[in-house]
């Protein structure tokens, strides 16, 4: 059934939305959803309706340029965004619970059109030729969403600090995202490491696709890394500026994606052989340390 401005959402249609989305959270999200375990429940649910939405949005466009299908696709689904800030949301699940929390939070919903703008460039580009064209990408699919991350969570402004820091910090989940798939992604014949840095260290493309694994390919990598290392450090001022309630979720999140960054250092920046990853043991401790952390810190306050 089509929910409109003239057919107000239930509550019962609501919840069934939040408990949908959370599905989709608890299934797919993987490294983000531990994130969500130490929020109160109201912001747990919020997190995983905006993670849903992304999700849909990214699974939309993972497909090859050519596929026209993705394209219509896309372009109906940023239609029913727009449907969807006006109160109707067809028949999708998400979108309900994803209007809710946008509103209850006050989450710019530029944001969005901004995501969708960046997981669309994966429609039509699969090369990139500067940084500052690869900056662009990962802004959009991933300092857009540490922007509406710390709506959820609350955050002091600190005159724009918060936001150039939460930038630093989706760019820095990308890249190390990025270098993680670097072997994923080549097979799918898609390269994000810059055409100018490829060729500043002397690396072919059928190295990379090859698997090839010698000094330029290493320096290479290694320079990627040392990138997105300089991205967490600024990243961790961050912290300071998230309201008490989200604090854990950022410090498990960096956590998580920076112990993925470290796998692939420990790997000799092997990215071919052995996919960089944080084990599901080692996600629960920090889940545990941020948990136990969080609550010796709600003490002191009282």
């Amino acid at each position: 059934m089509a929910h409109n401005v003239t057919s107000p959402l239930t509550k019962e249609q609501l919840a069934e939305s939040y408990r949908y989305c959370e599905h989709v959270a608890k299934t797919q999200a993987k490294n983000f959803y531990y994130s969500f375990l130490t929020l109160p429940p109201e912001r747990k649910a919020a997190m995983c309706a905006i993670y849903a939405f992304m999700r849909y949005s990214d699974d939309v466009s993972d497909e090859a340029a050519e596929n026209r299908s993705k394209v219509d696709e896309m372009r109906q689904w940023r239609s029913a965004l727009e449907k969807a800030f006006a109160g109707d949301y067809g028949d999708s699940l998400i979108l309900p619970a994803f209007h809710d929390t946008v509103q209850k939070y006050h989450i710019p919903a530029h944001y969005f059109q901004e995501l969708i703008d960046g997981t669309e460039m994966d429609l039509s580009i699969q090369r990139y030729e500067t940084f500052e064209d690869l900056h662009l990408y990962c802004y959009r699919v991933a300092s857009i969403v540490g922007f509406v991350c710390i709506h959820v969570w609350g955050f002091d402004e600190a005159d724009g600090k918060a936001l150039e820091y939460a930038e630093a910090c989706g760019l820095a989940f990308q890249l190390t995202n990025i270098l993680r798939d670097v072997k994923e992604d080549c097979e799918r014949d898609r390269i994000y490491l810059p055409q100018e840095d490829l060729r500043r260290f002397g690396v072919t493309e059928a190295q990379l696709k090859a698997g090839v694994m010698d000094e330029k390919v290493h320096a290479l990598i290694k320079f990627e890394a040392d990138r997105a290392k300089e991205y967490y450090r600024q990243a961790n001022a961050l912290r300071p500026l998230v309201h008490p309630a989200g604090r854990s979720t950022l410090r498990i999140m960096i956590q998580i994606y920076r112990g993925i960054l470290t796998s692939i250092e420990r790997n000799g920046y092997d990215v071919f052989k052995t996919r960089a990853r944080v084990s599901t043991p080692r996600k629960l401790g920090i889940v545990a340390g941020a948990w136990f952390e969080s609550r010796v810190n709600r003490n002191r306050r009282k």
